[in-house]
């Protein structure tokens, strides 16, 4: 698109004002955009509406108030509102079905079909539709199909690469932009108006790719299907740490120094959870089989069982430490978010523990310090307490299975003074072992001796 007939000021939509819509939708506005984000969820519009954040994310909370109390970022309701908007950002989640592998896409058809009746009301006034949602390969590509014969719309797919915890900042400084279009060498229009969405991005010299619809969409999945690769490999490698009494930390210092493997995504533990990763891997295996190339993906598979396994050890090792029953027991966990910096809980590996836990007669009092809430709701038969103090009391077993930096600095000596019997595993590797044995606990660390 020739930049005489980019918009010198643009109105953008973001429709899904989840986690990734709502910071997506913040951050626009600092960029100095205008921006209406739309939900069909009132109560999550009117609290961002007043600058309050529904969820916890580190320097969210200002980004938000900034922008709402500039008037540069409004939210809403109502399609009526997005008619004069030049780009809209569809951010809608994409949940596992039900019924399979396979994700869930209803919620952006949704969205698509209430968008069409605005989109012809352009009468060709150029309006470009982007993808941000995590979708199966070949989804842009059905999508465009029922935009072409609209006058002015053209769609892009440009996927996310958001870490929980870091979110503004991977959106206000990502380490590359990729745009995804039906036709690489005819997409002057969809290039234009991302360039004008990115231009203070572009600025600072971040990459941008442009690929084709298919390759936009893989990048996200593959992306995430290695790192879920790279964690499950270490936990294996600390399985055998375990039964041969090497130390899956030395492993993994040393194979980290090699460049072609880097130590990030290393630490052996429970493994991982969240929205993206397990949905994700799962996700790669139901399309592969639906193209006829699952045989391939037969490691996802295994991937996700080892990632599952780590949570029946734990429990497993639980059981051991309590003389062969968790029946009536008293046991502390100390996280439940699915990482720290975040209140996420879906997929939790430490809710999932706690759960198996529960499920067997085991006495679980949970806390988390920003997660408690999300627990209460979705577990209300659950024990949560907000004091560190009152969870650890009496436990007969702690485990730490978030590592908030609240508990990896918790004083042994101190807490040995709260519980009844003064052993702990630690499911992320995230406590000085000698300090805590030589305070006279029983550490058991996964991989380590």
């Amino acid at each position: 698109m020739p930049d005489s007939l980019v918009p010198a000021s643009l109105t953008l939509s973001v429709i899904g004002v989840g986690y990734l819509g709502a910071v997506h939708a913040a951050a626009m506005a600092e960029l100095g955009h205008r921006v209406i984000g739309l939900d069909v969820d009132q109560a999550r519009i009117d609290a961002l509406s007043e600058g309050q954040s529904p969820f916890h994310e580190p320097g969210f909370d200002e980004l938000l108030r900034r922008n709402v109390d500039s008037g540069r970022l409004t939210f809403t309701t109502d399609y009526t509102e997005l008619a004069d908007v030049d780009v809209h950002f569809l951010a809608l989640g994409t949940p596992q079905r039900d019924d399979g592998l396979g994700a869930d896409l209803s919620y952006i058809h949704s969205a698509l079909d209430a968008l069409t009746s605005i989109l012809e009301a352009r009468n060709g006034k150029p309006t470009l539709i982007a993808g941000k949602s995590t979708v199966p390969v070949g989804t842009a590509r059905e999508l465009h199909a029922r935009i072409t014969s609209i006058d002015g719309v053209a769609l892009a797919w440009n996927p996310e690469f958001l870490r929980e915890g870091f979110a503004v900042e991977d959106t206000l400084r990502p380490d590359r932009l990729v745009y995804g279009v039906a036709d690489q060498s005819a997409a002057d229009q969809e290039i234009g108006l991302l360039d004008a969405v990115y231009a203070e991005l572009l600025d600072l010299e971040i990459p941008r790719k442009v690929y084709n619809f298919e390759s936009a969409e893989l990048v996200k999945v593959s992306a995430n299907s290695f790192l879920a690769t790279k964690i499950s490999f270490i936990n294996a490698i600390s399985e055998l740490c375990d039964v041969t009494g090497a130390d899956v930390n030395d492993v993994a210092e040393a194979i980290g120094m090699d460049d072609r493997i880097g130590p990030k995504f290393l630490r052996a533990g429970i493994g991982f959870g969240g929205g993206c990763l397990p949905k994700d891997i799962r996700g790669l295996i139901s399309r592969a089989g639906e193209l006829g190339t699952v045989d391939s993906f037969a490691f996802l598979r295994d991937i996700d069982a080892i990632n599952q396994g780590r949570r029946e050890y734990v429990v497993r090792l639980a059981k051991r430490l309590l003389e062969g029953s968790v029946d009536g027991k008293r046991i502390a966990v100390l996280g439940a978010a699915f990482k720290p910096d975040t209140d996420d809980v879906r997929d939790s590996p430490a809710l999932d523990i706690a759960l198996k836990l529960y499920s067997e007669g085991a006495r679980v009092i949970i806390t988390d310090p920003v997660a408690n809430e999300n627990v209460r709701g979705r577990y209300p038969s659950f024990h949560v307490e907000d004091s560190t103090e009152e969870t650890l009391r009496d436990a007969d077993l702690v485990l730490l299975l978030t590592e908030w930096k609240q508990y990896r600095d918790l004083d042994p000596r101190t807490a040995k003074e709260l519980v009844s019997k003064a052993q702990i595993i630690d499911g992320r590797n995230a406590l000085d072992l000698d300090t805590w044995r030589d305070a006279g606990w029983q550490v058991e660390a996964l991989g380590r001796p």
